[in-house]
């Protein structure tokens, strides 16, 4: 089994669409065996809902690793605090959903799992039980000791990268700094090659402000920050090109000769790659100790418990996961 790669999969928000789609998994032939980490009676619950054909069965911490079996999945129980309904949020359970991130975490840290995939919580919610909390990237990065880690849409053929990701916008210029950004670079370069066997990875960087500052009348982060670390990547010899404009940088000339995009800010590139692939996108945090991937959607508290949920990205997330270990697994080899 330890030539497989073995995958935790947390539920996410129980309210949402994450258990529902994560039985939806039973349903196809996976890359690699699937535990599921949540509440057992919730998940029970849902299959029933749904009528879905699909076994589902405990498993704990010492027991073997389950083997794949057609139609069923495990669970590691994490006991909600009160049951949850769809569509209907609960501040009392949020501790529990941040419980089933760090018991992953510790199959992952103890050598029982060798990636994490996440279904999507509800941040608020979390917040409203008084936990501060800002999301799965921050959390997992904080959790495993990584001071600086980068967040990596990608889906069909297109990956773009995050220099800033859960701020204001307010904030996001202050953020855009010569250390975080270079880190950002190197990070997303060597995860390319590691994660995505890609030898001599091309990098694009969009610049922060509109026409990439227009020769420094629209602003100045290009020409003080961003250009100068460009020219010094170069040197080094990275295929690094920017900064380009943002509201051109996705086109196919642009595209056509590029691995991954570094957009400045949230919505300056996630709307595009959402609107190119949104369903199929999978969301990858590089810099981690462990390998974490996630879906390109949220809670969908309005759909949740309708039968309506569609779980391809969760599908496509389980499968990049499986990749990515195999992709370091023969990096680590040479």
């Amino acid at each position: 089994m330890k030539s497989v790669p073995r995958i935790v999969l947390t539920v996410g928000e129980p309210a949402g669409i994450g258990p529902e789609i994560a039985l939806l998994l039973g349903q196809h032939p996976l890359p690699a065996p699937v535990l599921l980490v949540g509440d057992y009676h919730c998940l029970r619950s849902r299959a029933a809902l749904f009528g879905l054909p699909v076994g589902l069965e405990r498993w704990q911490e010492d027991d073997p690793w389950p083997a794949p079996k057609k139609g069923t999945l495990y669970c590691l129980d994490v006991p909600l605090a009160r049951p949850c309904r769809p569509g209907h949020l609960d501040p009392a359970n949020a501790p529990a959903v941040l419980q089933t991130l760090d018991r992953a975490l510790h199959l992952l840290r103890s050598g029982q799992a060798d990636a994490m995939v996440t279904a999507p919580l509800h941040k608020g919610i979390i917040n409203d039980a008084g936990i501060p909390f800002t999301g799965h990237t921050e959390y997992l990065a904080e959790h495993c000791g990584v001071a600086q880690v980068v967040m990596l849409l990608a889906g069909r053929g297109l990956r773009v990268a995050l220099a800033t990701t859960h701020l204001p916008l307010s904030r996001v210029a202050a953020a855009i700094r010569p250390d975080t950004l270079e880190t950002t670079l190197r990070v997303l370069h060597r995860s390319l090659q590691e994660d995505f066997a890609i030898a001599a990875p091309r990098i694009l960087v969009a610049g922060l402000n509109p026409h990439a500052g227009e020769g420094g009348h629209l602003g100045h982060e290009e020409g003080e920050i961003i250009a100068p670390l460009i020219r010094k990547l170069q040197q080094e010899g990275l295929s690094i090109s920017g900064p380009w404009p943002a509201d051109s940088i996705f086109t196919p000339h642009h595209l056509e000769d590029a691995d991954a995009v570094l957009a400045m800010y949230h919505d300056q590139g996630l709307p595009v790659l959402k609107y190119h692939a949104f369903g199929e996108a999978v969301n990858i945090t590089l810099g981690l100790p462990v390998v974490r991937t996630s879906v390109d959607h949220g809670t969908a508290l309005d759909i949740a418990g309708s039968g309506r949920a569609d779980h391809g990205s969760l599908l496509r997330a389980v499968d990049v996961a499986a990749e990515i270990v195999r992709n370091r697994r023969a990096a680590a080899c040479g």
